[in-house]
């Protein structure tokens, strides 16, 4: 490849979560995942890249496209399958097709995190105005994470969901950074924070501010 392409995300995602597979059903043009299916996200720069690379996935293997976006940086897609060996076998042959390894990715960083309790009326009404997922209900705990590059921010949330009973109430994946909101009791958000931070924390990858 060329030294001006970079493997921005390379995520897998082993089992899509009921609130987190709803919620992308609610804003994916492609084929529609549902609760339990393994996914890949995958960001790439130059954009334009990531038409060859779904190309490529679909045509060997069984993982259906369920995202392809590209916008004025990055190119983000995302396939998913019941089968978890295919979608793993769509991100090998993707790699190889760009001769890079897995930890040749970005290692994603935590832009911010901040935990607002006691939701203020007024708070939620802004919120919910732009949200695609769950309400946000006065006087809840809110958990707002932004992490970078922007596609990690879908692993955080369905291992965020993993890990704790909250409410997913908006995702933005795309851009620079990406970003998430959930709500429910305080001491649920503050598991459902560890849970995100924890999970993008393991990955590995190369150091890129």
């Amino acid at each position: 490849m060329s030294e001006s392409f970079q493997l921005r995300v390379y995520s897998y995602l082993d089992r899509m979560q009921p609130q987190f597979a709803a919620f992308v059903g609610t804003i994916t043009q492609g084929d529609l995942p549902t609760k339990g299916m393994a996914a890949m996200y995958i960001e790439v720069a130059p954009g334009n890249e990531v038409f060859r690379l779904v190309d490529i996935a679909v045509k060997n293997t069984e993982a259906r496209p369920g995202a392809q976006i590209v916008e004025r940086e990055f190119g983000m897609f995302e396939i998913h399958s019941h089968s978890q060996s295919e979608v793993l076998e769509a991100g090998r042959i993707v790699l190889d097709r760009l001769q890079l390894r897995e930890d040749e990715r970005i290692k994603p960083f935590i832009a911010s995190v901040q935990v607002i309790t006691n939701v203020d009326p007024y708070q939620a009404q802004l919120i919910n105005r732009f949200r695609r997922g769950s309400m946000l209900v006065p006087g809840e705990t809110m958990l707002v994470l932004e992490c970078a590059p922007a596609a990690y921010i879908n692993f955080a949330a369905n291992e965020a969901e993993k890990g704790a009973s909250v409410r997913l109430i908006h995702i933005s994946a795309l851009g620079r950074f990406g970003r998430m909101w959930l709500a429910g009791s305080e001491s649920e958000i503050l598991q459902a924070r560890d849970a995100a931070v924890n999970a993008l924390e393991a990955l590995s990858g190369v150091e890129s501010r």
